[in-house]
Parts: structure tokens; C-alpha cells; sequence
């Protein structure tokens, strides 16, 4: 799918770290590294997956793919391209309806407000909200807000697309239905970036994976081997977790 090479690359990290604050005390405050030594790139016309577990600091990464926040440590090289985030935690106003949220969620996202509105009927139609549109997204529930933040990405100009978990979300037939909508995408050469923790879809549509651990690239490669190693990894973590468990109550018998 991707054009290879490393005159293609769009964007490239190079150990690169993100830090929050939090509370170290009574009045200290101590760094959180959520990233700490990130390093790979992405090229143009390839579909690169996202893999670790929860807390690994894969939503954070996309958040500095798409220039949301900036590194503390570390470079980014980037081409300039312009990068759309498709998030469950795309940032919806309350008291706006469906169609102004879509509107203004489409020039967040670069499109001008003739574009959006032109794309309207297709992204009310794919989100299947016709009956609800006009009331406030705060009465939306949480996959209603996920289907409507999806079709608006979905029909945003972007040259880099980034997918968090969303595909997931909704029903079996949205499911299978944004599962097409995002091949037929990345047919089309589009650049995209996906976390997920569905193995069977990284492996059917992505041309590399990338695996974050501890905030840290732990590997990166074909999508057979490094979802085998992170599968490996797992289960030897869960073994050591149960063994513990064991261990503990036999002490206290």
C-alpha cells in the first residue's frame, strides 16, 4: 500500500517524551513521563497501526501526531501534512446541536463552512442521525457523539488520518459499516495511523505496527510479528499476575 522509501515520510519522531504533572505530595509535584522515548515515522499511502496496553500512552501519541501538544523532549519532523484525529473524545460543544457541532467540528478540521455544509446530507445520512440532529449533543449518548464525530473525519479533507478505537464503537452493523468506510479510504492512498485493540483488523489493514509499552517504542514491524510478540507478552504478563495471586493466598492460609 505505501510508496516505501525515506523520501516518503510525512512525519517522523525521534526519541521523543511527553510529561504530565501530578501531585508528588502535600506541596511537591512530580513529572509523569506518558511518553518517554518514542521513536518511528510514517509514510505517505501506508496504514500504520497503533498497539499496547491501556495507560501505554497510545492516545497521547495521537494527540502529537495531529500537533495537539507539543513534545517536552525529542524532535518531530513533519512535511507540513495536514493531520485529522478521529477520537471517541472528539470535543463537542453541550448546548450546540448535532448540525452546528458538525460544522464547526468540520473547519476545526480545515474545511471551509460552504465545504461542511455541502457535506452535511452525506454526514448526517452516514451517521444515521437524521432524527436527531437538531437536538443538543448533550442529550446524544456517547456512541450517538462517537458515530457523528466519525462521519465528520471520515469526510474531512486529511492527508493523515488518525483513528482512535473508534471503529469499535456502535452497534454490529455500524461496526461493519465504518470498518468498510475505512478501507475504501485507505485504498485510496490516504495515510492513516489506527490504535486498536482488535488484532484481526490491524493485521487485515495495516502495512506496519508499531508497539508502545511503558511510553516507550517496545518494536515495530510486519503486523504478524509484532501483534505475535505483543500477544506473547500478554499472556506472560497475566501468568505472572495470576502466579502472585497464588502465591499471596497460600501466604495468608
Amino acid at each position: 500500500m505505501h510508496n516505501g522509501g525515506p523520501d516518503s515520510e510525512i512525519i517522523r519522531l525521534e526519541n521523543t517524551g511527553v510529561f504530565y504533572w501530578k501531585k508528588g505530595g502535600l506541596f511537591r509535584k512530580e513529572r509523569f513521563w506518558v511518553l518517554n522515548d518514542i521513536s518511528f515515522s510514517i509514510r505517505k499511502g501506508e496504514t500504520l497501526g497503533i498497539i499496547g496496553r491501556n495507560g501505554a500512552g497510545k492516545s497521547t501519541l495521537l494527540k502529537l501526531l495531529a500537533g495537539i501538544i507539543a513534545p517536552n523532549k525529542g524532535t518531530i519532523v513533519s512535511n507540513g501534512c495536514r493531520a485529522s484525529l478521529l477520537s471517541l473524545q472528539i470535543g463537542f460543544t453541550p448546548h450546540l446541536s448535532g448540525r452546528e457541532n458538525a460544522i464547526f467540528s468540520g473547519m476545526l478540521l480545515g474545511m471551509k463552512r460552504s465545504e461542511i455544509e455541502a457535506k452535511l446530507p452525506a454526514i448526517i445520512d452516514f451517521s444515521e442521525l437524521e432524527g436527531f440532529i437538531h437536538d443538543p449533543i448533550r442529550t446524544y449518548s456517547s456512541g450517538m457523539k462517537a458515530r457523528l464525530g466519525f462521519a465528520i473525519s471520515l469526510h474531512a479533507p486529511t492527508e493523515l488520518l488518525l483513528i482512535d478505537e473508534v471503529i469499535g464503537v456502535g452497534d454490529a452493523a455500524f461496526r461493519e459499516k465504518s470498518v468498510a468506510a475505512m478501507k475504501e479510504r485507505i485504498k485510496s492512498n490516504l495515510t492513516v495511523a489506527i490504535v486498536s485493540h482488535m488484532p484481526g483488523l490491524i493485521k487485515e489493514i495495516c502495512d506496519r505496527v508499531v508497539w508502545i509499552e511503558n511510553g516507550i517504542t517496545q518494536d515495530q514491524g510486519e503486523p504478524e510479528q509484532i501483534i505475535g510478540s505483543y500477544e506473547a507478552f500478554i499472556k506472560k504478563h497475566k501468568f505472572g499476575i495470576r502466579r502472585k495471586m497464588n502465591n499471596s493466598a497460600t501466604a495468608m492460609r
